[in-house]
């Protein structure tokens, strides 16, 4: 049969049950890692995309799944304008870009659409990329979560096998007050959390002098008072800004760059923990 492009309407039909779910790993796929915020405008699916690209520098199989239906960043960090193909009309397939398999809901619809979706569609989105896409021979899928605690934690907490998750925060108190619950979330419902991250941690004037913009330290404090691992700090960076909104990832771009060793090193950490 033909390949055919699958549309919004061909995929989400119908009211799904979460108990529909079934507590497996994802198919063709060994681990599953969340990256979560508990709020937004944290840099995480920055986070996430380049953490994915320092993973498969590391020599995995790697997969971006980008969870967050309200508002999708895959498409644009990772420069793709395509919609997945479908050779039976039900799966989907991955698209490639940068040697890492990626799918975002993103993808099936127009860059300025709003998601206007009540909970069970949001759940009946997540079980067609956990269930019909045709994720091929992955060592790591990096899920992209959305911020809060809402209906996709809870939908992949309760549903779906979660290898661990990584919680990315900036310093700022206001922040942290986030993260505590997203703590207490993902340990009541018993995901494992392999760490913190310190995004946006400090900023390099043209002076050579760094200034903790959003306060510092804050971070470390919380991980060490949950007995939570501290993973490191990731500076703010206009390079990273910049390659984000270019479409190719810092560490793709340039994986020799400060940044992106940073990236590589919180990457190794993780890895280790995987055999």
């Amino acid at each position: 049969m033909d390949k055919k492009t699958v549309g919004l309407s061909d995929t989400f039909k119908g009211k799904t049950s979460p108990k529909s779910f079934i507590k497996n790993p994802i198919k063709g796929t060994r681990f599953t890692i969340a990256i979560s915020s508990a709020k937004g405008g944290v840099g995480k699916s920055t986070f996430a995309m380049n953490f994915a690209l320092a993973l498969k520098l590391a020599g995995s199989k790697v997969g971006i799944l980008d969870a967050d239906i309200y508002g999708p960043s895959l498409p644009k960090m990772m420069s793709i304008n395509e919609k997945p193909k479908s050779a039976d009309g039900k799966s989907l397939e991955t698209i490639n870009q940068y040697g890492v398999q990626c799918m975002s809901i993103g993808f099936l619809v127009d860059e300025e659409t709003p998601m206007i979706w009540r909970g069970p569609m949001v759940t009946s989105a997540i079980k067609t990329f956990t269930q019909k896409v045709l994720w091929n021979d992955l060592d790591f899928i990096i899920v992209d979560m959305p911020p809060g605690t809402g209906d996709t934690q809870l939908t992949f907490s309760q549903e779906i096998k979660l290898d661990g998750v990584i919680i990315v925060s900036t310093p700022q108190e206001i922040a942290l007050i986030d993260v505590k619950r997203g703590i207490r979330m993902f340990d009541k419902l018993k995901v494992p959390i392999l760490g913190l991250v310190d995004n946006m941690s400090s900023f390099q004037g043209g002076d050579g002098k760094n200034y903790n913009i959003f306060g510092e330290g804050g971070v470390e404090k919380v991980a060490n008072d949950y007995k939570k691992e501290f993973l490191g700090k990731i500076p703010i960076s206009i390079d990273l800004r910049k390659a984000a909104d270019s479409g190719k990832p810092l560490i793709e771009k340039n994986p020799e760059h400060e940044i992106s060793k940073i990236f590589i090193e919180i990457a190794k950490k993780i890895k280790v923990s995987f055999p």
